[in-house]
């Protein structure tokens, strides 16, 4: 996938957070990457949530066992694509509002929490214009924690 004239920008192999936040708007608390490793521009892209006992969900899920909420793996998921996106299609999308349309067979298959690592595997199954279908897989040290598959759409 590519820009007007159908290039795919050369994009890093790696990026971190201030590169993550030049590409979508997200922002603390709701920015749920610190970087991003493996990044084949409009293919593939692994994003890493490094969860720490200070994240604000934790105050009230749950305070006595804490546990990332399933719904905010999705979204890391989201965001790691979205980053993908942008990295792919250039400047010109910098900041662009991402916009879920599906999330199908979401699987939440342990729970997550205080010092793991997030390691978030998004894969394109197709680009059609501004809508884009990914598969995500979240895994913590190598087992998955969580996978679903989502479509989004850029809008200006």
């Amino acid at each position: 996938m590519g820009d007007a004239a159908g290039q795919t920008h050369q994009v890093p192999e790696s990026v971190d957070v201030m590169q993550i936040m030049k590409a979508i708007p997200h922002r603390y608390p709701f920015l749920l990457l610190d970087r991003m490793e493996e990044i084949k521009a409009a293919e593939s892209a692994v994003g890493i949530k490094n969860v720490t006992v200070n994240e604000p969900f934790f105050q009230g899920h749950f305070p006595a066992r804490p546990v990332m909420p399933g719904v905010l793996i999705v979204e890391a998921m989201a965001q790691t694509a979205a980053t993908l996106v942008v990295l792919t299609l250039g400047k010109a999308f910098e900041g662009k509002l991402v916009y879920f349309m599906t999330v199908e067979n979401a699987k939440f298959r342990r729970p997550v929490g205080p010092g793991d690592q997030l390691r978030i595997h998004v894969n394109k199954e197709r680009a059609r214009g501004t809508v884009w279908r990914f598969r995500g897989v979240a895994k913590v040290d190598g087992t998955t924690v969580a996978e679903a598959s989502f479509s989004a759409m850029i809008v200006d």
